[in-house]
C-alpha cells in the first residue's frame, strides 16, 4: 500500500515539474515576443519621426505635390495610433505606398534628388526600412514559436489554464523584400 502511495507521489511531482518547465517555456517564449515588438516599434516609430523631415524636403522643391504630401502625413498620424498589430500592420503598408509616391515625386525634382539633406533622409530611410523587415522576421517567427506552444501537447494545457492567447503576426500583403519602399540613392537617368 506504501509503495502504491510513493509511485502516486512520484508521479504527481513528475507532472507537477512538467507543468512548471512548460509554464517557463511559455513564458519565456511570451516575453521573446515582446520584445520582438518592442523591436518592430522602435523602428516603426524612427520611420515615423523621418517622415514629416522627408515631407519637409519635398514640399522646398514640389510646391505642386501638396496633396500628396498631405495624404503621407496623414497616414503617419494614423499609422502611429494603431494598437492592435494587425491594423497597425494595414495602416504601415499604406504609409509605405505613400513613401513610395514621395520617392516618386522626388524623381521629377533634379535639384532635389541632388539635395544633401534629401540625400540623408532617403539612406535613414533605407537603413530604417532594413532594420524594420529584420525586426518583422524576429517577431513573425517569435510569435510562430510562441502559438505552437500554445497549440501542441502538453504545453496547451498549461496555456489553457494560464490564458496564454494567441499572437498575430506582423504581415504586409506580401511579407518580403518586396515590402520595403522603392527609395533610390543618389541620381539615376
Amino acid at each position: 500500500m506504501t509503495s502504491i502511495i510513493v509511485v502516486v507521489l512520484i508521479l504527481i511531482g513528475l507532472i507537477g515539474l512538467v507543468g512548471v518547465v512548460l509554464y517557463n517555456r511559455l513564458i519565456r517564449s511570451r516575453n521573446r515576443v515582446d520584445t520582438a515588438w518592442s523591436d518592430i516599434d522602435v523602428q516603426l516609430q524612427r520611420r515615423h519621426d523621418l517622415i514629416p523631415r522627408l515631407v519637409a524636403a519635398v514640399d522646398q522643391y514640389a510646391k505642386y505635390e501638396r496633396a500628396t504630401l498631405e495624404a503621407v502625413t496623414e497616414l503617419r498620424a494614423e499609422a502611429m495610433q494603431m494598437a492592435d498589430v494587425s491594423a497597425k500592420g494595414r495602416a504601415e503598408e499604406k504609409l509605405s505606398a505613400g513613401i513610395e509616391r514621395i520617392i516618386a515625386i522626388a524623381e521629377n525634382y533634379p535639384d532635389l534628388k541632388a539635395n544633401e539633406n534629401f540625400l540623408s533622409l532617403q539612406n535613414e530611410l533605407v537603413e530604417t526600412e532594413n532594420y524594420l523587415q529584420f525586426a518583422r522576421r524576429y517577431y513573425n517567427g517569435s510569435v510562430r514559436d510562441y502559438n505552437t506552444m500554445t497549440e501542441i501537447v502538453p504545453s496547451n494545457i498549461i496555456a489553457g489554464w494560464f490564458n496564454f492567447s494567441m499572437r498575430e503576426f506582423f504581415q504586409k500583403k506580401s511579407d518580403d523584400a518586396a515590402n520595403v519602399p522603392l527609395v533610390r540613392i543618389g541620381s539615376v537617368e
